[in-house]
């Protein structure tokens, strides 16, 4: 997920010189600001704006640092599906080179509950780890009864473990991977991104490649950031079945972004565990 580069993170203790106003994340993501639901929703459907559970997740401490929304035909511009990713105003779990966050997903076409999940944003990146439900189960608020109270009672227990994903990263700078260990691992997230296997013609290796000097490294924090960076941001080489050389696409559909994300994820707790 893209990040705001005029974000300085001189202190973690303060770990937002600048959040993204509410204009600014109007015009990233116009749905947060729906004034209704989509016309095909029935009568018991439940509308709440996010820009009202938005203004509640603000009032008590957190801020929005960036914003986007799925661009697809088939779905109305104010009705899409769309994420805003939050910081708390002051950070107390400090960690080396990266802030904890919450993701806040919703639509208003039927298509998504409001959602909130983890995140990670690595200060020397452009795009931000997402943990699984599995090690952090998400948090699912169905479009009825007392959204905005929910929702903000769900954020808050999520950063009250923050704490244990500080100590998991820790672990996961510590764990060493052989030559070995990282290629199969590398070749399993390519199962990710590429659910069909053969189809993908990108080799192990390739997503193994540095991006930045940040990631030069054989830690499994280090390998991957790696991995999740050239699965989401495209651009590495394969040859097309009928022998045409392209590049990888990078991902920007949320969904697939989340997908991809937390299987990752879990990939490295199991190795942590092994």
């Amino acid at each position: 997920m893209n990040s705001m580069s005029d974000v300085s993170f001189a202190s973690h203790g303060n770990a937002l010189a600048r959040e993204l106003s509410l204009e600014g994340v109007r015009q990233k993501a116009p749905a947060v600001f729906a004034g209704s639901a989509h016309e095909r929703m029935s009568p018991r459907y439940t509308f709440i704006p996010t820009e009202r559970v938005l203004s509640g997740l603000i009032n008590v401490g957190f801020v929005p640092v960036d914003a986007r929304q799925t661009h697809t035909r088939s779905t109305s511009l104010l009705h899409a599906r769309h994420v805003v990713r939050l910081r708390r105003r002051v950070e107390t779990v400090q960690l080396n080179d990266s802030v904890l966050e919450i993701l806040f997903l919703n639509s208003h076409d039927g298509t998504s509950a409001y959602q909130l999940r983890v995140g990670i944003f690595r200060v020397v990146c452009t795009n931000g780890l997402i943990v699984s439900r599995t090690a952090f189960p998400t948090q699912c608020v169905r479009h009825r009864g007392n959204i905005v109270e929910e929702v903000v009672i769900g954020a808050l227990q999520m950063t009250e473990r923050f704490e244990t994903l500080a100590t998991q990263i820790e672990h996961m700078e510590h764990r060493r991977l052989p030559k070995d260990e990282q290629l199969q691992f590398a070749e399993r997230a390519l199962e990710l991104r590429f659910p069909k296997g053969a189809e993908s013609r990108v080799e192990p290796a390739q997503v193994l490649t540095c991006r930045r000097v940040e990631d030069v490294g054989d830690d499994l924090w280090r390998v991957t950031n790696r991995i999740q960076e050239n699965l989401l941001r495209g651009g590495l080489m394969r040859r097309t079945a009928t022998g045409r050389l392209m590049r990888t696409r990078s991902i920007t559909a949320i969904a697939q972004d989340v997908r991809i994300n937390s299987g990752l994820w879990d990939m490295a707790m199991e190795v942590l565990a092994a």
